[in-house]
Formats: structure tokens, sequence, C-alpha cells
């Protein structure tokens, strides 16, 4: 049975949910249809002409883009102009565009996460908190010889996450009773006849944000042909989420010898440098992309420094007067790595899904600020 752009976003969004954006962002799924089929997709950081190009070569049917295609309003779509003729060739070409923007730098295990690994951060936390999950209880009844599957499709949709521990749920063993009506295709059972079947009682808890795909799993698992399972909203305190990092070096170092790290952990010949009042650096603030916002919030963490992209001259000049040490690693350069980052998160979430599709990088994204 053949993919769906539906599919493939449901499985992408139980780990990067489009409800973790920021309000202003314009993230999910900007052109094409979610009935589309998909064998190909291709994950890249900007849809460029080169990386429609690579699509197109490769018969890509999705393209799964960091920054928004579409992100001001179109006024007109002009097939003699770059942006028209770009819209042009992606709907003759029958390709989906999907954007995961600030969500994907919100998401754990995303790419705030992914710089904070690359600088082995430690004791690491959200630098700006955005919101905090809303959660509720699921309770469903599974006919015992079937609890495994249906309990596997759930925790494996992104439930039972509580802290630092996954699949928790309670199994209680009990008696289901039902009588299947007229019309009815039972699994268990004949028409017009109670039937007293021996169930467990599965308990668990799920983030509101992907409720939809853990209930879709569950009934895809689930034996009966009508699942009777509840919704429980909860008052308890879900996971906080955020922007940026906060973390901790292993062990103090210059602003100099730091700088070389940066170097090396982001693979970069050069960087941009804002002195501050510290003679060494041991708490460190990131923000991937643009993240001259985060200065004073970096501030308030107690950060030595900030290391972002985009920093303007006034940026500098108020990191400077405040004494925190800022670090402009280029915005190209600290997200460059959405491509294989995404390829990965993809397939491990098409596994889950059983999804069959093939997950391919861009290669030919290029840098367009080039230093001589």
């Amino acid at each position: 049975m053949a993919t769906t752009v539906r599919e493939v976003i449901d499985a992408l969004e139980g780990k990067v949910s489009a409800k973790l954006a920021m309000k202003w962002d314009k993230v999910g799924l900007q052109i094409g249809s979610m009935d589309s089929r998909v064998e190909k997709t291709l994950t890249t950081l900007d849809i460029t002409s080169e990386t429609l190009d690579e699509a197109i070569r490769q018969k890509a049917q999705l393209i799964i883009t960091h920054h928004p295609f579409i992100f001001d309003p179109l006024k007109a779509i002009r097939t003699d102009e770059v942006k028209g003729d770009m819209i042009a060739r992606i709907i003759k070409h029958d390709i989906n565009v999907y954007a995961a923007h600030t969500n994907m730098d919100i998401a754990k295990d995303g790419l705030n996460d992914w710089a904070s690994d690359l600088l082995e951060l430690q004791n690491v936390k959200i630098l700006e908190e955005t919101d905090t999950e809303l959660l509720e209880k699921l309770v469903v009844f599974i006919p015992s010889e079937h609890v495994q599957q249906v309990s596997d499709a759930i925790m494996n949709a992104g439930a039972g996450h509580i802290g630092e521990y996954s699949h928790c749920g309670y199994y209680l063993e009990g008696t289901g009773t039902f009588m299947p009506l007229e019309g009815t295709n039972p699994f268990i059972g004949r028409t017009n006849k109670i039937e007293n079947v021996e169930e467990v009682r599965l308990e668990t808890i799920l983030p509101v944000s992907i409720r939809t795909q853990i209930i879709q799993k569950m009934t895809e698992a689930h034996p009966y042909e009508e699942v009777a399972y509840d919704l429980y909203p909860l008052n308890n305190q879900g996971e906080k989420n955020g922007i940026g990092r906060v973390g901790d070096l292993s062990s103090a170092m210059s602003p100099e010898m730091f700088i070389e790290k940066l170097k090396q952990a982001f693979q970069i010949p050069f960087l941009r440098w804002t002195p501050g009042l510290s003679e060494s650096i041991s708490r460190v603030g990131i923000l991937t992309g643009s993240g001259a916002s985060a200065i004073g919030s970096a501030i308030a963490k107690g950060c030595d420094c900030l290391v972002t992209g985009d920093i303007k001259y006034h940026d500098a000049q108020y990191a400077h007067e405040q004494g925190i040490h800022l670090f402009d690693i280029g915005h190209f350069e600290s997200e460059i790595t959405f491509v294989p980052l995404m390829k990965k998160i993809l397939q491990n979430q098409a596994e889950i899904c059983g999804l069959d599709i093939e997950v391919l990088g861009a290669t030919t994204q290029k840098k367009l600020l080039i230093t001589k």
C-alpha cells in the first residue's frame, strides 16, 4: 500500500510536532496534498534553485525544508519571476513541500540539542521557555492475547513518557462485556449475543500535541472493530518546551580555547567574536540560526557566552556593554546539520510507523556568504 504525505507528516510530527512552533512561524504542508503518494523524500535547509533541481532529478515527491519556502504572503505567482517559476516547477513535478522550522529548533533531540551535544555540554537546560506540554490520560481495554501488540503501538507512537522514563503504563485484568448489534462484524462474539471477554485495562499518559497519531496507531493495532477507550484531561505539568539551550563545559577554558572548540565542532575556519568581561568560559548559551534576541536570556541564565548566528553591529554593542561573550558562527553553519539530522529522525519515525519510504539528504545546498 502506497505511503501518503499525511502518513509521513504524522510519523514525523510524532517526534517533531508542528504545535511546538512559535506562533509567528509558518510550518507544516505549504504546497501539495495530504493524500499525495510518497516514495522518496528529500531533506534540505532551504529550497533553492539547486535543491529543487536535485529533488526533481532524484524524483522526490516530498521536500522537507527547515526554512519555510513560503513565509510572507504571496501577492502573485508569476512564472517570469524566480519564486513563481519555482512554485510552478514544484507543482508540475508533483512535489509536496513541508516546513519544520522553529518546531525543529525547540523539539527534544532537535537542532539545539544537537548543537549542545557537539559542544559536549553538561546539565543542559532550556534557554527560553515557550510553553508547557498539556497531558492526557489514555485508558484502553484490550483482549488479553493482544495486549503486547497494542501496548507497543501506543508506546512507540509517543505515549508513556514520564520524565526520563518511557513505556510507562498500568495494566489491570478484568472482564469486558458487549453485545454486537445488527450490521457489525465483531472480532469476538456473535450478533445480538452478550459476550464476556477477558480483557486488560491499560492506563498511560500522552502529550496532547501528538494525541491524534497515538490514537491512530492504537486503533490500527487493536483487533476490535470499535475500540473502547477514554481520554482524561490532566492537571499534571508536562515537560517545558523552549528554544535554545544552556549548559556547562566539563571544565572552564579561555575564550581563545573555546573559539578553537567551536571551529572544530562546527567545522568552520573562522567566526566573529565580541569579547566579554569574563576571562574564562564555563557556562554556555546556544541558539542555532538567528539568535541575537536571546542575549538577554543568556545573561539572565548566568551564561558566560552566547553562540549563535546573524549578529548585527548593535547586537554586538549590547552584548559588549553587558559583559557577555558573543560568538557568531554563522546562520548557515549553525543549521546545515538539519539535513542529516532530519533525515535520521524521519528514517527512525518511518521505521517505527511501518512506512516504506526512502529518505535522502540534499547535497547541493551552498553557503552564500563567503569570506575571502
